[in-house]
């Protein structure tokens, strides 16, 4: 299966919000809080919001699978106070918002949005891919550590619901051929094309 990796316009936000929506009525009838009201989640127009602002800076990707929209993901340098140190942030590429549509689940597409992160940190010399999961959402932890992420620590923070801390090396990531960001102008607008396994 071939996944390509597009930054993400501003045309594409209705796209997130509906992946968004899909995925939190996926995780409330197994049970889980995540991205709700009453788990404290985001409401959806404060996540728009919040997504309209990655997009304008040009920090949100959409994976792709046969031209179709597969999956998002936002990687950046910030994460919500309390989280991460400064010196942790300097040395980071921060995921977020990381959200495959249910009819691409289980064909590893996030872990090619994961293996994109890491391109990104390499090509901006950061050693760390970090992120913050749902504390609550054990599940989700487990996907992180099968993608190879260790658990650095849980957050003591009343910032947000989401105070489980991943982070994996930038260097643990096999970059194989075919794999590496192509710079398609001096802007550094990347695009990836990978076949996985």
């Amino acid at each position: 299966m071939t996944v390509r990796m597009r930054r993400a316009t501003l045309g594409d936000l209705s796209l997130i919000c509906r992946l968004r929506v899909q995925r939190t009525a996926w995780l409330t009838a197994r049970g889980s809080d995540q991205w709700t009201v009453a788990g404290r989640g985001r409401p959806i127009e404060i996540f728009a919001d919040a997504v309209g602002r990655a997009l304008d800076a040009g920090q949100t990707w959409i994976a792709e699978v046969e031209d179709r929209p597969a999956g998002t993901i936002t990687v950046n340098q910030r994460s919500d106070p309390g989280l991460w140190s400064p010196w942790e942030l300097a040395e980071s590429m921060i995921v977020h918002f990381m959200i495959v549509d249910l009819n691409f689940a289980g064909r590893r597409v996030g872990h090619h949005m994961l293996a994109h992160a890491a391109e990104l940190a390499e090509l901006d010399r950061r050693d760390w891919v970090r992120l913050d999961a749902w504390t609550t959402n054990l599940g989700l932890h487990d996907y992180y550590r099968r993608a190879g992420f260790r658990l650095a620590r849980i957050a003591q923070t009343t910032s947000g619901p989401s105070c489980a801390l991943f982070q994996r090396r930038t260097s643990a990531w096999a970059i194989r051929s075919g794999t590496r960001p192509v710079v398609a102008d001096a802007q550094r607008r990347l695009s990836t094309t990978t076949t996985l396994d």
